[in-house]
């Protein structure tokens, strides 16, 4: 882990804004409210700069298991440079080109069927969601049972429950799961989190879990990750201030949904996802005098950017940065990619 850099990566231009005329007279005044942090947080820069230096130093194509990233644009933009994306390996043919594995992680399967075909891997996984990996594999080996907590077919969590053997971990959801779960032995109990859940769901579900089992073991550190409990706390930081909440980000994005949810429950009842400022709904935002912005963590700021332009276009805009915490982490990228030593 190391000091994130202050260089933006390269991710191709957004296209010409074209968001309809604005409308004749004296532009409305609109209160901006940007929240900070938001965007692209430390595992999100690396798995892109991964896939952007593989494409550099190997050339194209270069095959990604998965999104890279939760977000359209990024893919989009990362397909035009010569990336190829696949939900399988099967479909990656013989070759000796790249195949990254994404930020969310794999189970154990992926990486041997790569070694069966001799493949060249790349792993992009988030080393966040490493750490989840290591302590289940932990937990596992002194005998207990692991019960994660997180969201079924994200591919985070099949990603972490393929780290070991069918039975081993239970995937609780709710309250009301964790309020009916029976282990084998409530001595021998331990507990993992995806790292993009709400942190309040999450603390409901572990406060039940730690009700009904005193004993059960929790992570040395929480696994919700830095840039998710930031971007949390930056909106709930602004949601009492505003009458609408924009969060820019992808309906597939755990943390971009979160960021959504977190804001309704914080006082903002108007909190929307758009995936770019074409999804704004111009209509909701009639009568709205102060306006939250944040972006999920898979987000650029290039399309935070964007939404600003086509408010710009229809509102006498004035914007405030609400900063609840500064982020200087990066993680390192694999050592194939590292230029060399001079």
């Amino acid at each position: 882990m190391s000091e994130r850099p202050d260089s933006e990566l390269t991710l191709a231009p957004s296209p010409e804004p074209s968001y309809g005329e604005p409308e004749a007279g004296t532009r409305p005044s609109l209160r901006v409210l940007l929240a900070a942090p938001r965007g692209f947080c430390a595992g999100v820069d690396r798995a892109i700069q991964i896939v952007e230096l593989a494409l550099a130093k190997y050339g194209a194509p270069v095959y990604v298991r998965h999104e890279i990233v939760h977000n359209r644009y990024v893919v989009d933009t990362l397909k035009a440079k010569g990336a190829i994306f696949v939900e399988d390996l099967e479909e990656v043919p013989d070759t000796g080109q790249p195949v990254i594995f994404s930020a969310h992680g794999v189970a154990k399967a992926v990486p041997a069927a790569a070694a069966k075909r001799n493949m060249f891997v790349l792993d992009a996984t988030c080393p966040l969601v490493f750490k989840v990996h290591f302590e289940a594999e932990r937990h596992h080996r002194e005998s207990r049972e692991i019960v994660l907590i997180g969201h079924a077919g994200h591919p985070e969590v099949d990603g972490t429950m393929g780290q070991l053997p069918a039975g081993a971990v239970h995937l609780v959801e709710t309250v009301a799961q964790a309020q009916v779960f029976h282990p084998r032995d409530a001595d021998k109990l331990a507990y993992v989190t995806q790292t993009t859940l709400s942190l309040d769901d999450t603390a409901a579900i572990v406060a039940v879990l730690k009700e009904r089992f005193p004993t059960i073991r929790a992570p040395h550190k929480e696994d919700i990750c830095y840039a998710t409990t930031n971007r949390q706390n930056a909106v709930k930081r602004i949601a009492p201030d505003i009458d609408c909440l924009l969060v820019v980000g992808a309906p597939n994005s755990s943390n971009s949904l979160r960021l959504v949810e977190v804001g309704t429950r914080a006082g903002c009842a108007r909190s929307r996802l758009i995936q770019r400022a074409e999804d704004i709904v111009w209509d909701e935002l009639e009568g709205v005098r102060t306006l939250g912005i944040t972006a999920g963590a898979s987000a650029p700021e290039v399309l935070v950017d964007e939404v600003i332009a086509a408010l710009k276009l229809r509102f006498d805009v004035t914007m405030e940065v609400v900063s609840t915490a500064e982020e200087r982490i990066a993680f390192n990228i694999p050592r194939e990619l590292r230029p060399p030593a001079a």
